[in-house]
């Protein structure tokens, strides 16, 4: 999500010096790094010392349980929240260093949630995904136009797109918010639980159209709490605790029953989706099962 306002906090002197770090012979370089960095809000520290990199054209999902700095990373990569030591590069520059559109050219974020406007309808908030490629000289375009439109339709808003927003279901407003994320149109996408209020039809339908993306070139990082849809749609997770960094790696690798138990306390078994075949966690009964010594 595109904002004029100034980003929260005394963002840290950070360099625009440096590049992200090289890819191996054949790979392409990540475009979302961070280096050492410190994250937190309001005075308190959430993540220390986080070095990892986002795989370039990934759908990258990040997990663990509550409060372990998950968003918190989140919105530090979308240069809502900066660090207050080491570094958060986009493209090989401090990620802080851009112009707020051009920033907002290059990558995403939807949010948790989010207030809008008193009054506005929902086509002219989807609108307002357009705002990183307007200025004095380039107003509305015909291709502004199109990008709305492509965005309602993807997910499924176009009959309501004369409707005010506040007198949509909750599932509803969460929609708009991804289409006016879709009408932005950048190559990163940033989803803070992007599943939030959507019953399980809408969850899969709205999973599937990032899946789509993500299938079209798009860098997909996504924070998710049901570890079965991170499995399943996913090809990267980054596993955090305690606002470190335990993990990461393709699904097949890092979802086993032993990590479920040392990160989430979940006793499990990890078997294969019967429809995907990619892994799922299912909890045992704690009524049946022998406490670990």
């Amino acid at each position: 999500m595109y904002t004029e306002t100034a980003r929260p906090g005394a963002p840290a002197p950070e360099s625009d010096a440096g590049t992200a770090p090289a890819a191996p012979p054949g790979e392409t370089a990540p475009r979302i790094v961070t280096e050492d960095a410190t994250i937190g809000y309001h005075g308190r520290v959430v993540a220390e010392h986080l070095s990892v990199a986002v795989p370039d054209g990934s759908f990258t999902a990040i997990i663990g349980p509550n409060g372990c700095g998950k968003s918190t990373v989140l919105r530090a990569l979308s240069r809502v929240l900066p660090a207050s030591a080491g570094r958060i590069l986009l493209d090989g520059k401090a990620v802080g260093s851009y112009p707020p559109k051009e920033a907002a050219r290059r990558l995403g974020l939807l949010p948790q949630s989010s207030l809008a406007p008193d009054g506005i309808r929902v086509a002219d908030l989807v609108a307002r995904g357009r705002a990183p490629y307007q200025n004095l000289i380039h107003q509305w375009r015909p291709s502004d136009e199109d990008a709305v439109r492509a965005a309602l339709e993807a997910t499924r808003l176009t009959e309501l797109s004369g409707r005010l927003v506040a007198e949509l279901s909750g599932g509803q407003r969460q929609r708009v918010w991804a289409a006016m994320l879709l009408a932005q149109d950048t190559p990163i996408m940033l989803l803070d639980e992007p599943t939030t209020f959507l019953d399980i039809a809408h969850q899969y339908e709205l999973m599937e159209l990032f899946r789509t993306l993500h299938e079209q070139g798009r860098t997909i990082v996504a924070v998710l709490h049901d570890l079965n849809q991170a499995a399943r749609y996913a090809d990267h997770l980054i596993v955090m605790h305690d606002g470190r960094v335990v993990t990461t790696g393709p699904p097949e690798s890092v979802i086993t029953a032993e990590l479920i138990d040392e990160v989430f306390g979940l006793r499990s078994l990890v078997v294969p989706d019967p429809v995907t075949g990619t892994p799922t966690v299912v909890p045992l009964d704690p009524r049946t099962v022998t406490p670990a010594p």
